[in-house]
């Protein structure tokens, strides 16, 4: 029997992780480890400055006290899967989305991201909203990760080692559609907000950014925000090798 391990960034008791584990029902023995609170733009953390605990919430499903989304992929694969790795690590479903270079922020990629890194085949997926949305029912991602993980568990992993295939699933369209993509240049701000307290003491909120990007010149293919306008799933293969290899020469010359 095939073995899954699901994870997310938005805490054990998020509606997408309930919808993800339901999508795959029946394709494998899944095992769920997921934090116990929110962990969203958490990036590719492991905690070290203190012990980290399972709780076990059902059966074979944990939730990992205060651990992050790369805690949970790391402990449940020394810990749970000492005899033989996973078939397949799918983190999700995030509520909102992961394009451009938000990959580097987010739980939902890192907890991938973890698990390429100890050679376990990995999707990170997200559906696309914005917080005025409702959440809905994630159908629509829930068809497109089933239709992902079958193909993958029947047949073989497309991409090469340290890399994971980053999915964003538009929020309402009819048809389910794959495009495979790039990961968009996104536009940043600043977007804090500083608030005081009765006391007058300043604080912070940091806000979120509109989904506004800049695509490639003299590109062959469209980049992930473009694919999400159009309706599709976009596809977008990640590679943990982050190395500039054509500015190497140019910092050779710079010494």
């Amino acid at each position: 029997m095939k073995k899954i391990l699901i994870t997310n960034d938005d805490g054990y008791e998020s509606a997408g992780l309930l919808a993800l584990v339901e999508a795959l029902e029946g394709l494998g023995q899944i095992t769920v480890v997921a934090p116990s609170t929110e962990k969203s733009a958490c990036g590719h953390s492991l905690t070290l400055t203190r012990p980290l605990s399972f709780i076990g919430v059902g059966d074979d499903f944990y939730k990992l006290d205060d651990g992050t989304p790369s805690d949970c992929v790391y402990l449940a694969l020394h810990s749970m899967f000492e005899e033989s790795k996973p078939d397949l690590l799918i983190s999700g479903i995030n509520k909102g989305s992961n394009m451009g270079e938000d990959i580097t922020y987010s739980g939902t990629a890192a907890a991938a991201m973890e698990a390429v890194l100890h050679d376990v085949p990995a999707i990170a997926i997200s559906q696309v909203m914005d917080f005025t949305q409702p959440v809905g029912d994630f159908a629509l991602a829930k068809r497109a990760i089933r239709q992902l993980a079958e193909k993958i568990l029947s047949g073989s992993f497309p991409l090469n080692e340290r890399e994971f295939l980053n999915v964003n699933v538009p929020y309402e369209v009819d048809d389910l559609e794959f495009e495979v993509t790039y990961a968009g240049h996104r536009y940043y701000a600043n977007d804090a907000h500083l608030h005081r307290n009765p006391r007058g003491m300043e604080y912070y909120w940091l806000g979120l950014h509109p989904l506004e990007y800049k695509p490639r010149e003299n590109r062959k293919s469209r980049c992930d925000f473009e694919a999400i306008e159009a309706g599709k799933v976009s596809l977008t293969p990640i590679k943990l090798d982050m190395s500039a290899y054509k500015s190497m020469q140019k910092l050779r010359e710079w010494l």
